[in-house]
C-alpha cells in the first residue's frame, strides 16, 4: 500500500519535471535533495509549470557571490544567460558596458562543489577559454536562487543541444548537460623529464580531462592531459617505473599516453586505487567521434 501510495504521489508532484532537470540521488550535496523535495512539495514546480520560469525562461539576470581570481575574496557579480546568444556573462561592476567574461554554453559545465568552496550553496561553473579550462566559483545565500542558476544553465545547455544534435532523444541529451568530476584529490607529479622533483598537486578528473592544479580553487590548471581510450594507446599502471629518482609518496601510479608516460603518486593506497578505478573507467571506454577532435586540439602544458 504505502508503495501505490509512493508511486500516486510521485506521478503527482512529479507530473510536469522538465526533462532538464536535475533529478538528485542519495550521493548528491544536501542543497540539491534539500530544493529538489521544496520544488516538489513546498512550491508544487512541477505540478504547476508556470512556476518553472526561474530556469525554463530561456533568460536569467542575477547577483551571485563570486570568487576572485587573485584575491581569493568573494564579491557580488551580476550574473547574465541568455540562450539566444548561447551565453553566460558576468559583469565587474553593476554599470559596465563590457561582460567580464563570456562562456559559451557550448563548452560550459556546474557542479555543486560545497566543501571546496567553504560554502554550503558553493558552485563550480567551468568553460573552455583558449581551449583550456577556466574555473569560476560561485554560491548564492538564498538555496533556491542557486539550485535555479544551476538548472537554467542545464536547460541552455539541453536546447543548445537539441540543436546541435536534431536527431537525438532527450535520454541521450541529459547525460549531457552538466557532469560531476569522476574524482579530485592531492597527488605528487613529476616532469616530462622525470628526474625533477615531485610535487604535490590538486587534481580534477573531468571526463577525459586530467587537470591539475597548486590549489584547489585555482581559476587555471597548471596543466591538463587528455586520456583516450585503451585502442588509441593509452594505459594505466599501478606503480612507477624502477629508475624513478626523487623523495615521493609511496603509492604510484603510470599514465601511458602516445607521447609520453605521466608519474603520479598518493599517499595512500586506497586513494590510489580510487584514482587506478578512476582511470580505467575511462580508458576501458571507447572514443565517441567529437573526442578524437578533442584529443587533436588538446594543448598539453608539461
Amino acid at each position: 500500500m504505502a508503495s501505490h501510495g509512493n508511486d500516486v504521489a510521485r506521478d503527482t508532484y512529479e507530473s510536469k519535471v522538465p526533462p532538464f532537470y536535475y533529478r538528485p540521488t542519495f550521493s548528491d550535496c544536501q542543497l540539491l535533495r534539500e530544493q529538489w523535495i521544496r520544488a516538489k512539495y513546498e512550491r508544487q514546480e512541477f505540478t504547476h509549470p508556470d512556476k518553472q520560469e526561474p530556469y525554463s525562461a530561456g533568460y536569467r539576470e542575477g547577483f551571485l557571490w563570486k570568487r576572485g581570481r587573485d584575491n581569493g575574496q568573494f564579491l557580488s557579480r551580476k550574473f547574465v544567460l541568455t540562450e539566444r546568444e548561447g551565453s553566460l556573462k558576468y559583469f565587474n561592476r553593476n554599470d559596465a558596458k563590457e561582460p567580464k567574461a563570456i562562456m559559451k554554453i557550448e563548452h560550459l559545465n556546474a557542479t555543486f562543489q560545497p566543501a571546496k568552496i567553504g560554502h554550503p550553496h558553493g558552485l563550480q561553473v567551468t568553460y573552455l577559454k583558449d581551449n583550456s579550462t577556466r574555473n569560476i566559483f560561485v554560491y548564492h545565500e538564498d538555496g533556491k536562487e542557486i539550485v535555479d542558476w544551476f538548472n537554467a544553465l542545464r536547460a541552455a545547455r539541453f536546447h543548445y543541444l537539441q540543436v546541435a544534435f536534431p536527431g537525438a532523444s532527450d535520454a541521450d541529451l541529459v547525460p549531457k548537460l552538466s557532469r560531476n568530476y569522476l574524482k579530485e584529490g592531492y597527488m605528487e607529479k613529476t616532469g616530462p623529464k622525470q628526474t625533477e622533483g615531485f610535487r604535490k598537486r590538486w587534481f580534477t578528473m573531468d571526463d577525459r580531462r586530467l587537470m591539475y592544479f597548486k590549489d584547489p580553487l585555482d581559476a587555471f590548471a597548471r596543466g591538463e592531459v587528455f586520456i583516450g581510450s585503451r585502442e588509441s594507446g593509452y594505459t594505466v599502471l599501478d606503480g612507477l617505473p624502477p629508475s624513478t629518482q626523487g623523495h615521493h609518496w609511496p603509492h604510484g601510479i603510470t599514465i601511458v599516453t602516445p607521447e609520453r608516460r605521466f608519474l603520479l603518486a598518493c599517499e595512500t593506497e586506497t586513494e590510489q586505487r580510487a584514482w587506478v578505478e578512476a582511470f580505467r573507467k575511462v580508458v576501458d571506454r571507447p572514443m565517441l567521434p567529437q573526442e578524437y577532435a578533442v584529443e587533436a586540439h588538446f594543448k598539453h602544458k608539461p
